[in-house]
């Protein structure tokens, strides 16, 4: 297997990005599976190599990458130093970061026989989950679509009314990550761009657009988003699985730091099902 960790694509006028690829040189015919990772989430979280290798272990060529403005930097994509760049980020930064992952990946492998460019299939964990529906529902390159314990709305995350406008007045509020116990900030502007956009980042109406094979995958432990939001993405959608993994929490009973080379059960029975949806 070839692994080549932290490539920089460097974008003119927008911040670079932080690419993972695992695949063989071997075998033929690999789709391209781009990996998108969630709210508070690092491509280097847990136990998301492990499942990269495994998935490239079975014909896949697996791409991860950090957003952006997830927090991370160049020198140190694990964690948040940048709070600055996450409290910009926005939906729309992410799906722009998606966009230019998706034509890098085409660019690099356009001359590697055993990769096919061509069979692209997007996997999204929670928040991810959300950008991997709306970027799926408007670009054709995508042929599957993965998601992961996704959110199936973007707006109710927002708050009340009188929450936004104290958010506004103050131009800024924090949310403490309990993890790393940093008060991370969301600057006024992420509102601001949601409201700007508010018809193209609406998950159900993206879903209720696809035609697409669609997997759903939820665990019903999870305490982060309700498994309510799986059986919403499902009931939208017109050509989707959906799979609940018994007494799996929102990771799938994984954690970071992860020191294991195996999955935890429940992610690798999700592993499974995703390689066998996919190939």
């Amino acid at each position: 297997m070839n692994i080549e960790k932290n490539y920089i694509l460097e974008r003119e006028g927008k911040k670079p990005i932080l690419i993972d690829t695992f695949y063989s040189e071997e075998q033929e015919h690999q789709p391209i599976v781009i990996f998108c990772h969630g709210y508070k989430g690092f491509k280097d979280w847990g136990a998301w190599d492990v499942m990269a290798k495994t998935l490239a272990t079975s014909g896949c060529c697996f791409v991860k990458f950090n957003f952006s403005h997830n927090g991370g930097t160049m020198a140190n994509p694990i964690d948040f130093p940048d709070l600055e760049a996450f409290g910009n980020n926005n939906y729309s930064k992410e799906l722009e970061d998606l966009n230019d992952v998706i034509d890098w990946v085409q660019e690099r492998f356009k001359d590697d026989a055993n990769v096919h460019t061509e069979n692209i299939c997007l996997i999204g964990h929670s928040r991810g989950g959300g950008i991997a529906i709306l970027k799926a529902s408007e670009d054709a390159r995508i042929n599957k679509l993965v998601t992961l314990a996704s959110v199936s709305d973007f707006g109710s995350r927002f708050g009340s009314e009188t929450e936004i406008k104290a958010w506004k007045e103050d131009g800024v509020k924090f949310v403490k990550n309990g993890r790393t116990k940093q008060n991370m900030p969301h600057y006024y502007q992420f509102f601001e761009d949601f409201k700007a956009h508010e018809d193209r980042l609406h998950i159900e109406t993206a879903t209720r657009a696809l035609t697409l094979p669609m997997l759903i995958i939820h665990g019903d432990k999870d305490t982060s988003v309700s498994i309510d939001e799986a059986y919403n993405i499902y009931d939208w959608s017109s050509n989707s699985l959906l799979e609940i993994v018994p007494d799996a929490d929102h990771v799938f009973n994984t954690k970071h730091p992860w020191s294991k080379d195996t999955l935890s059960p429940e992610l690798a029975k999700v592993t499974e099902r995703v390689i066998n949806f996919i190939l």
